[in-house]
């Protein structure tokens, strides 16, 4: 059943997925330990272990396949070849996973291990770990023969069926990239714009972007560039115009001599199913071409219907740096197959109505695309060719006697030729070119309403309505210039709740957590009791004018995680720190710094909050439970029983005091003494440093600061899979929460995914007591159950938009890119509101 001419190797997608079919003991997890790398494949077995420490505990088989599934989608959404090694003999099995990839965008194979049914049985009687009977492997053989033959229509790829074991032996693997992946084409290219049959324009073109175009009694039948340059056609090059005939013939002969390439428009694929005899409507110019190549020969008419039916949706040149589709094609959908992806690139992004002229309505996708490849697409004729986000629309309406247009690449230069003619009438008039946006300015309906962001970290975020409207009050009201504003942190999970007894966190459990997620190192970090900020500061008032466009003579700007001003005027403060951090700009080569840090002392920023609320209940507490036990102490001595209350009051004034303790040893009296203690260096010029540099490197950079404004953040290196190092971290952490401190912030030592937990708090006993009250340690049953996946999924979220935001900082794009990505962190972090107050 494979399609593959040499029958010993066998073809599967590069980046899709493989689904191993097979009866218990036909040596699937054989043959994928053979073919493929161990992170490449995700076993039902290994799966059923994870959730009940019992590969072959059937109990667990649900669960089990939920975690399989989870796994193999994270993979494919990333884009890596995954092989599910699992029986998949039954239909309903497979297709949730053929769903899975259909969801994904790629392609799915299955490869099939037909072994004789006594191989199976005696292999799996060799195995103590497996007490089922042969007529289970007979059931699995039975389920298998049933929908062999009807297999290749559940949606595979390719069927790639081993008969026996010596064929299963002498097989061998080739990865096949997509017919899209043109990534090992590096150009120069000239990308060329809708032609629609007009033969005339396409050839003055040709000539003027210097290429030889080849005639034969006075006909283009080739054309080849001198320097070597290809020929990317956008598509659409049929219907309307005048000589649909003579463009197929020179772009197909163009594309066979090597010289260009050519993707699908949606004018092709309509004119492929009407020469294949399928039905379709004939209008928006089939008919011309239906005409012009009714006067062709049989042969030509045939070549042209195997060409234009073999075009296919995009194509990925130049290392993914170039994409070129008919209609664009948005980032998630590159290098990606599936029928959307293919609508997509034919058609844009409908909407599914249709306008006053009576033409499909489409969603502006180039507005929302941040992609780091350049799109080039036709399709939707315009004035003149405009860049929106990396993406350039380089259809001009030639057919309607606009003009042909190329775009050189790399070099990013248009050329264009003028019609000869009108020769078609356009339905809609072509839509006025709209002046380029002034990257430095910021737009309400950049942020306003409901949006979705495509974050490349984590995936797509919705950024509700009602927390945008909130957010926007915070931006537009106590914001601080929103130039300096290049990052918000994320919030930032406790660790998993402690049952350990009085405690309500503890580290054993930040450290079983970062297990879990296949996290070996962590770095434990003092967690200092101050304000959190964010320090943007450049070298002097210059600097900050070239690269953040401050011209107000200031350097830089210290901001909470809200984005407002630390102090009301933090000039002093940014002088200050600019001084203690002046080693970073020589050793990072850098003339400016985004640097995370906590501002002390923590009465400094929440001196009001501690006064209104937590001095109050201390104060409260401390005076009233003394005076109820007097009163309790004057009725046990008139022989009343209060033994009960009476220890109870005792138990909550202890906690009422050690409330009041906890809050007062972040308090300075009298002219409070700043001090910054910065943790993460973020950003420098043109490094994302948040993102690699491992923790361990940032705690060794600052750790280099010497000033008397700089309190250095103590630290460890804590080997997980050490029991020792796990022990000594939890000394140093009871040490540090016993003297007074907040606790510690675990974080991992070396990079990983964003969607990896960036940091988990794991505060003491006596600091919890300031945010669950003087009494939590008596409810703790109650605490416990506290839910933390909306906490650390709103982490996660939050962490990936930040790290786009700097990205998109460090790489120099509009300020409004940065500040979308900055927005939606606060937007999440905001209280929502009804967007009408």
């Amino acid at each position: 059943m494979t399609d593959v001419s040499d029958p010993t190797v066998i073809g599967v997608p590069i980046a899709g997925l493989v689904l191993l079919v097979g009866t218990s003991g036909s040596g699937k997890s054989t043959f994928a330990a053979r073919h493929f790398l161990p992170t490449e494949v995700v076993s039902s077995d290994v799966c059923r272990g994870l959730v009940s420490d019992d590969e072959n505990d059937l109990a667990a088989t649900a669960d089990a396949f939920d975690l399989l599934h989870h796994l193999v989608g994270i993979r494919l959404r990333r884009g890596l070849l995954t092989v599910v090694d699992a029986t998949n003999t039954q239909p309903k099995s497979r297709a949730s996973l053929i769903r899975l990839a259909r969801d994904h965008d790629v392609l799915v194979d299955a490869v099939v291990l037909d072994v004789p049914e006594s191989v199976a049985v005696a292999r799996n009687d060799a195995r103590s770990d497996r007490d089922f009977g042969a007529h289970v492997i007979r059931r699995q053989r039975a389920d298998l023969k049933r929908s062999l033959s009807k297999m290749r229509k559940e949606g595979f790829r390719r069927v790639h069926q081993l008969r026996g074991v010596e064929e299963i032996d002498n097989v061998s693997i080739r990865r096949d990239r997509p017919w899209n992946d043109r990534s090992d084409l590096t150009g120069p290219f000239d990308v060329i714009g809708d032609v629609h049959g007009c033969a005339s324009e396409l050839v003055s073109l040709l000539t003027t972007l210097g290429w030889v175009v080849e005639h034969t009694d006075g006909i283009a039948v080739g054309a080849h560039h001198p320097e070597g340059r290809t020929a990317v056609f956008v598509g659409d090059l049929v219907d309307r115009g005048p000589d649909t005939p003579g463009v197929l013939r020179l772009v197909m002969a163009m594309i066979d001599a090597g010289a260009a390439l050519c993707v699908a428009g949606n004018h092709d694929d309509k004119l492929a199913r009407a020469l294949r005899g399928r039905k379709v409507t004939v209008s928006h110019g089939l008919a011309e071409s239906l005409t012009q190549l009714d006067a062709e020969t049989d042969g030509f008419r045939t070549m042209c219907a195997e060409f234009l039916d073999g075009l296919i949706s995009h194509f990925v040149l130049d290392g993914g740096r170039l994409v070129v589709a008919h209609a664009g094609l948005k980032e998630a959908y590159h290098g990606r197959s599936s029928r959307r992806v293919r609508a997509f690139a034919l058609y844009g992004d409908t909407s599914g109505e249709t306008d006053e002229f009576g033409l499909p309505v489409r969603y502006p996708w180039a507005d929302e695309y941040r992609g780091s490849a350049t799109v080039v697409y036709g399709h939707t004729p315009t004035p003149a060719p405009e860049w929106v986000n990396n993406t350039i629309c380089i259809d001009t309406g030639a057919v309607f006697g606009g003009s042909l247009t190329a775009l050189r690449y790399p070099e990013r230069d248009l050329v264009s030729v003028s019609a000869d003619r009108e020769w078609y009438p356009p339905s809609r008039p072509p839509a006025p070119v709209e002046p380029p946006r002034d990257p430095a300015v910021l737009r309400v309906d950049d942020v306003a309403g409901t949006r979705w962001v495509e974050s490349p970290r984590v995936g797509k975020i919705k950024i509700p309505q009602e927390n945008a409207a909130a957010a926007l009050e915070v931006m537009s009201r106590f914001a601080v210039d929103p130039r300096w504003l290049v990052y918000l942190p994320p919030t930032m999970s406790p660790a998993a709740t402690s049952t350990i007894d009085g405690f309500l966190e503890h580290p054993q459990q930040a450290f079983d957590d970062y297990l879990g997620w296949g996290v070996q190192r962590v770095v434990c970090e003092e967690k200092h009791m101050g304000s959190r900020a964010i320090a943007v500061i450049a070298r002097d008032p210059a600097v900050a004018a070239r690269r953040f466009g401050v011209t107000d003579g200031s350097s830089g700007a210290v901001y909470t995680r809200t984005g407002r001003s630390f102090f009301d005027d933090t000039s002093a403060l940014v002088d200050e720190l600019r001084d203690a951090v002046a080693p970073l700009f020589s050793s990072l080569e850098s003339d400016w710094l985004v640097l995370d840090c906590e501002v002390l002392p923590w009465s400094a920023k929440a001196l009001g909050l501690i006064t209104s609320q937590y001095a109050s209940v201390g104060a409260a507490a401390t005076n009233a439970l003394p005076a109820v036990g007097d009163l309790l102490g004057r009725a046990a001595a008139r022989g009343l029983d209060v033994a009960e209350p009476t220890e109870r009051v005792s138990t909550r004034l202890d906690n009422a005091r050690a409330f009041r303790d906890a809050y007062a040893a972040y308090c300075e009296s009298g002219e409070q003494t700043i001090r910054v203690a910065p943790f993460q260096i973020l950003a420098a010029d043109g490094r994302l440093l948040a993102e690699t540099q491992s923790h361990e490197w940032h705690m060794a950079e600052l750790g280099r600061l010497d000033h008397p404004l700089i309190v250095p953040t103590r630290h460890r290196t804590v080997d997980l899979t050490s029991q020792s190092d796990r022990e000594e971290a939890v000394r140093w952490w009871t040490e540090l929460t016993s003297a007074g401190g907040e606790g510690m912030v675990v974080k991992p030592a070396d990079l990983v995914s964003p969607r990896v937990q960036p940091g988990l708090k794991v505060r003491g006993r006596e600091y919890l007591r300031i945010i669950y009250g003087p009494d939590y340690t008596d409810s703790l049953d109650v605490l416990r159950s506290r839910g933390l996946g909306r906490k650390r999924s709103l982490a996660t979220r939050e962490h990936g938009l930040g790290l786009d935001a700097l990205s998109a900082f460090v790489d120099g794009r509009p300020l409004w890119e940065v500040h979308q990505n900055v927005f939606g962190v606060l937007a999440l972090e905001s209280e929502p509101v009804d967007p009408r107050l």
